[in-house]
């Protein structure tokens, strides 16, 4: 739950392109490394300091790269998983150390006259001035920008330049490849959602260094997984220098000295490439990393950058959210998408894990959060990068099947947190259990078929998911003696109800999946042939999708979570007051026994799965389930957000967006500086879209039922859909639709079709009851910000 309170911290100015600090806090340090972490979804850089102190986390990370170690049991059981993975921060290449006159310039010493960071959106890079005085007088003004290239996914760049200021001085430049790092912070024996501590990672393979260049090859010990770091360089000196490098080990170093005469600058352009591999040789790697440190300088600093504001450019085009009335939540938004998308750009059949490429926390894990909350945004708006994480998971496929087996079930059982594409939780309740996974990836699956008609995809993959995720709930469920299928024994989105039967989300979103399977095997009879499926297989999909139990609770007029769920004990929440996250503070024994929800589930449902439920239905779950919703997660408040703006609650929804889309700039769980909440950011879209927006796809037919809060005069969206594009803009109490490129495309506004065509189409956004919504359990209220 976040820490409600905490005001927006000083220094960022509210710029709707940009995020900018001004100002030096050394408290705020591991904040902001997060928020301006860069990344394409292949390498992440945290924001440190190029100077490579001071530092709370330095951070590097490739996607899928990570070490194994050994999962502790107290007591262990048949089918425990019996190793976990932890991402790896490997060789940073980031570190441009800089000595004015034998003086190492480090912001706790000395003097910061100036200091601002900038992270913009539209360039896709980091920018930095400062202007320091060392302790012993002498100043010099620092200018970087850094970038990791969307265009092209092994390279990173930086661009450092130092200023004399009022006389001439003594500049040492040492550009570094280290790894090893030290990396510190809480472990997750404090945190179960921080990362495992481990030691010295990387064993060194090849170390080797020619003129300006540098490479290091390390391999990890348990995981067998080979990384190759490389660094390349240019110089702009007024004068003469000395230059030296050497590579050992852990270490590369090329060292640049000079005497800089005032009013000129010294400047290093520094180009870094990783590879990694679990089969190449170390050679392989070097020669991969010299080839792309090649190319980066072939194409050069303007270039790349120019590149990176092109590849953004497209990406605004398709993807922006324009807000008018609250500037700062306007500048979220923006800073929300951005970090989706560098998370998921270009993974290349890698998994998106929940932290991005920000941070070691959750130990780099991807978990549901991808297929149901970021996949959303990527498939309407950069559908290439969803596909691509689809395939990942059509990889891991064989994995998933092997999981299955092992638990005595047919089809494919997909890892509740993993990697490589093995479970690696060793809490089974809230891991094993939450079998929901598997139906998200198909129900992920089926919308990016029914968004992008990608029948390639269909054909390579889809089938393939779909139907092993089929044949697995149709063995893992069961019927009953009045013949209702039912799905026993498992953990829903809810981890604080665990262990139950007939989760209300689970079933819907398993129902669906058999569907969707129906479906592509009919869509595409070859592949699902050469799948083995028969005619009696699919029959039977259809009829357990038809008879699936739904536990409603007819005296309280309100679906029950699970089964039995409104006849539990209510949870003391005026007695756990100021005692939040609960899963810190109280034992799951006594949370998995009472009637108090973590986050969003059969509110979720109902906007995932919200064409089984009717009006009445929906704003009666809400009233009950929103008051003892404690929203110890972050994916909690966008899930809200959605289902009150479409039963009336619109200032309410607006409240729960803003939780969403603040919950890493105001730091609303007080741990953002293990990574970003990814997302929650992709909540910003999902809220504005599906929430304000009321855009619904139920069966590959889009609606939209628009309304906006008070707080919002004007908002605008982009949407991919197959090769339309379209652009919806909502103003006061009308809705215009654009058809900005492709081919005519069916809608609906509140329930009228209508066909979008060359001309805008405009309609009425008629009036909403207003409605005073419940309250939120005491302690639990949604996020407002101090300033509106």
């Amino acid at each position: 739950m976040p820490q409600h309170g905490i005001h927006p911290a000083e220094g960022f100015d509210v710029n709707p392109w940009q995020l900018r600090w001004r100002g030096l806090d050394i408290g705020m340090i591991g904040r902001t490394e997060t928020l301006f972490a860069l990344s394409n979804g292949h390498i992440g850089l945290r924001g440190s300091f190029e100077e490579g102190e001071p530092v709370d986390k330095p951070g590097t990370y490739l996607s899928g790269f990570y070490e194994v170690r050994d999962l502790p049991y107290a007591e262990s059981g048949y089918g425990f998983p019996e190793a976990g993975q932890t991402v790896v921060n490997v060789t940073d290449s980031k570190i441009i150390r800089l000595l004015v006159e034998d003086e190492p310039m480090d912001l706790r010493y000395g003097r910061t006259v100036e200091h601002e960071r900038i992270l913009d959106f539209r360039t896709g890079t980091l920018r930095r001035s400062t202007l320091w005085t060392s302790p012993t007088g002498r100043t010099v003004r620092i200018r970087s920008e850094r970038l990791v290239s969307f265009t092209k996914r092994t390279v990173a760049a930086i661009r450092y330049e130092v200023e004399p200021i009022g006389e001439d001085m003594k500049l040492v430049l040492q550009s570094d490849l280290l790894a090893n790092e030290p990396i510190g912070g809480i472990s997750a024996k404090d945190d179960p959602r921080m990362a495992a501590e481990l030691d010295r990672p990387l064993n060194a393979e090849l170390a080797d260094c020619e003129d300006l260049s540098a490479v290091l090859v390390h391999r990890t010990r348990r995981s067998g997984l080979s990384v190759a770091a490389g660094m390349d360089h240019e110089l702009e000196l007024p004068a003469n220098a000395d230059t030296a490098i050497r590579a050992d080990g852990d270490l590369a170093r090329l060292t640049v000295a000079a005497t800089v005469p005032q009013g000129t600058k010294m400047v290093l352009t520094k180009y870094m490439g990783y590879g990694w591999s679990a089969r190449r040789s170390a050679p392989a790697l070097r020669a991969q990393v010299d080839a792309a440190l090649a190319m980066a300088k072939e194409t050069g600093w303007e270039a790349l950058k120019q590149e990176q504001s092109d590849y953004l450019d497209e990406f605004w085009l398709d993807a922006d959210i324009e807000l008018d009335g609250d500037p700062e939540l306007q500048q979220a938004v923006r800073f929300s998408l951005f970090h989706v998308l560098q998370a998921g750009a270009r993974g290349q059949s890698r998994a998106v894990p929940a932290k991005g490429l920000t941070g070691p926390g959750y130990d780099g894990h991807t978990f549901w959060d991808t297929e149901t909350f970021v996949l959303p945004m990527l498939t309407y708006t950069v559908p290439a990068a969803a596909g691509e994480e689809l395939r990942w998971r059509h990889m891991t496929l064989d994995k998933a099947k092997a999981r299955a087996a092992e638990l005595g079930q047919a089809g494919a059982m997909f890892p509740w947190r993993s990697i490589n594409g093995e479970e690696c939780s060793g809490y089974w309740p809230a891991g094993t259990a939450g079998v929901h996974v598997s139906a998200d990836i198909a129900n992920a699956t089926a919308r990016y078929i029914r968004a992008t008609g990608d029948e390639a995809f269909e054909v390579e993959c889809g089938v393939e998911l779909l139907v092993e995720i089929a044949r697995f709930f149709s063995g893992f469920g069961h019927r009953d003696s009045s013949g209702r299928f039912r799905i026993d024994g498992i953990t829903g989105p809810d981890e604080y109800t665990a262990v139950v039967n007939n989760n209300v989300f689970t079933n819907l979103a398993a129902q669906q999946a058999l569907r969707d399977a129906v479906a592509a095997v009919g869509r595409q009879p070859h592949a699902a042939r050469e799948l083995g499926v028969l005619d009696e297989e699919v029959a039977n999909w259809a009829s357990a999708a038809d008879d699936m139990t739904v536990p409603y609770d007819e005296a309280l007029g309100v679906h029950q979570q699970s089964e039995s769920f409104t006849l539990l004990d209510r949870w003391d929440f005026e007695g756990s007051k100021g005692r939040y996250p609960l899963l810190l503070n109280y034992p799951y024994f006594d949370l998995y026994r009472k009637q108090v929800v973590k986050q969003a589930d059969l509110v979720f449902a109902m906007y995932l799965f919200g064409d089984r439920f009717t009006p009445e239905q929906k704003l009666a779950n809400f009233d009950y389930y929103y008051p003892i919703t404690v929203r110890d997660s972050s994916l909690s408040a966008c899930c809200e957000a959605v289902t009150a703006a479409e039963v009336g609650y619109l200032d309410l929804s607006y409240d729960l967006m803003s939780e969403s889309v603040f919950t890493d700039l105001h730091d609303l769980h007080n741990n953002v500086s293990s990574g970003l909440h990814i997302a929650a950011l992709a909540g910003a879209w999902t809220d504005c879209v599906a929430g304000f927006g009321g855009m619904r796809d139920f069966g590959g037919h889009i609606t939209f039922a628009p309304r906006l809060p008070k707080q919002l005069n004007y908002m605008s969206f982009r949407m991919v859909i197959r090769e339309s594009r379209i652009v919806v803009a909502i103003d006061g109490d009308t809705a215009t639709y654009r058809l900005l490129s492709g081919p005519t495309i069916d809608l609906a506004h509140h329930g009228e079709r209508f066909t979008l065509g060359d001309e805008p189409v405009t309609r009425t956004i008629a009036p909403i009851e207003e409605r005073t919504p419940p309250a939120a359990p005491p302690g639990c209220e949604p996020y407002r910000r101090s300033t509106r």
